[in-house]
C-alpha cells in the first residue's frame, strides 16, 4: 500500500496492489484512515490496481477519445451550417 498526503489540497490517495485490494484485513483497516482524515475534513480516495493490460487499455482509450471527438467537431461543423443557412 502506497500513502500520499497531500495537505495542500486536503486529499489523501491511497494505492493498493491486486494482492492488498482483496485482503480483508487490510481493507478494514482502512477504515481508521478514514476516520482520521475525515475529522480533518480530507478527501480520501483509493485507487485499486486493475486486472487487464494497461498499455491495450490506454490505447484502446486514446483511439476512443480521438475518435470521440472527430464525431463532436463533425456535429458542430453541422450545427455551423445549419445555422448559416438559417440567416
Amino acid at each position: 500500500m502506497e500513502m500520499n498526503v497531500k495537505d495542500d489540497r486536503k486529499l489523501v490517495e491511497i494505492w493498493l496492489t491486486n494482492a492488498e485490494k482483496k485482503d480483508p484485513v487490510l481493507r478494514e483497516g482502512l477504515k481508521d484512515i478514514y476516520d482520521k482524515y475525515k475529522k480533518k475534513k480530507y478527501l480520501v480516495a483509493v485507487y485499486e490496481s486493475g486486472e487487464k493490460d494497461l498499455y491495450q487499455g490506454t490505447l484502446d482509450l486514446l483511439a476512443y477519445n480521438k475518435r470521440r471527438s472527430a464525431e463532436l467537431e463533425v456535429q458542430r461543423e453541422k450545427k455551423r451550417r445549419a445555422a448559416a443557412v438559417e440567416r
